[in-house]
């Protein structure tokens, strides 16, 4: 992690995601901090009352990549997932409750995608993995997970 001191722009491809783990937190409506995952909690920080209606989730993901040269462990938050997975993770956690398996074939569908990624080290000092700022997908057919998912799992566009 050393040679990541500032952001650093790479090519590389996705070789894995754990998804055993959960890929989404809870977090305040508003400050955005973690919440813990019952319902009605109080959100330590701006005192927020967090009904089900006033939190939200949010992506965190931990995908393996494989540069030129090596292969990271790599944290995508929110902004860098959603590219990912094409949904909000609040979109992904109720598609999943519908399709158990939705996680695991999300992350064979992303194996192998080509991207290119600006890592950066992470600012909290107990954090353990870089970080993907930004990812760009190379490939020109990219289609998001969710995208993937609904044509395996035959769900019909929502129509407005």
């Amino acid at each position: 992690m050393e040679e990541y001191e500032k952001a650093t722009t790479v090519m590389c491809t996705v070789i894995g995601m754990d998804y055993a783990n959960s890929l989404s937190y809870r977090a305040c409506s508003l400050c955005e901090r973690t919440l813990p995952d019952t319902l009605n909690a109080l959100c330590k920080f701006c005192h927020n009352n967090t009904a089900s209606s006033s939190s939200k989730r949010l992506f965190r993901v931990l995908v393996s990549i494989a540069t030129d040269t090596k292969v990271l462990n790599v944290m995508c938050f929110d902004r860098a997932a959603r590219v990912l997975f094409g949904c909000s993770a609040d979109d992904f956690f109720h598609f999943s409750k519908l399709h158990p398996f939705a996680a695991s074939n999300a992350a064979k569908i992303l194996e192998g995608e080509m991207c290119r990624m600006t890592l950066s080290r992470p600012k909290n000092g107990n954090a353990q993995h870089l970080r993907a700022v930004s990812i760009v997908p190379l490939r020109s057919g990219f289609k998001p997970a969710i995208e993937s998912l609904k044509e395996f799992y035959g769900v019909k566009p929502a129509t407005s």
